[in-house]
């Protein structure tokens, strides 16, 4: 068992199954910071100084101005604020991806095949290879 185990550890598809999980946990962090630090400040700036993260509906408990106070006085709340901006960190990292994939689609993408020219049979009108002596369809006898 440990063999086998050995064996689909050793795989490459594994292994880069691992890395790509890695890059894409540091990378979520980057958006995140990207999102909070960067992105939704100004935004909130230009709806009113609104602070996203600090939106919320306070369902059950003390009415509270910060959500940490709610937060702290054990207040059930609905936190919206905080569901817009996990939207925004999604909507950015789908794009990355998305943006990713399709430049490595490209990389890998294959040479479009040769085009074969062909030339019409004159007794059955099909197209055959230039170089047959032979109609492959109707078998009538080709000049070259």
């Amino acid at each position: 068992m440990f063999k086998d185990f050995k064996t689909f550890i050793s795989r490459g598809n594994v292994i880069d199954l691992a890395i790509g999980v890695v890059i894409a946990t540091a990378f979520g962090g980057i958006v995140n910071s990207f999102v909070k630090d960067v992105l939704m400040p100004p935004i909130g700036v230009i709806l009113g100084h609104v602070d996203f993260s600090n939106l919320f509906i306070t369902l059950s408990g003390p009415h509270t101005t910060s959500l940490t106070d709610a937060q702290a006085a054990n207040a059930v709340t609905l936190n919206y604020g905080l569901f817009i901006n996990t939207i925004v960190n999604f909507s950015i990292i789908a794009v990355a991806v998305f943006l990713l994939v399709r430049a490595v689609q490209k990389l890998y993408r294959p040479a479009p095949a040769p085009v074969v020219a062909t030339k019409e049979c004159p007794y059955c009108f099909s197209n055959i290879n230039p170089k047959a002596k032979r109609c492959p369809n109707c078998t009538s006898e080709l000049e070259l």
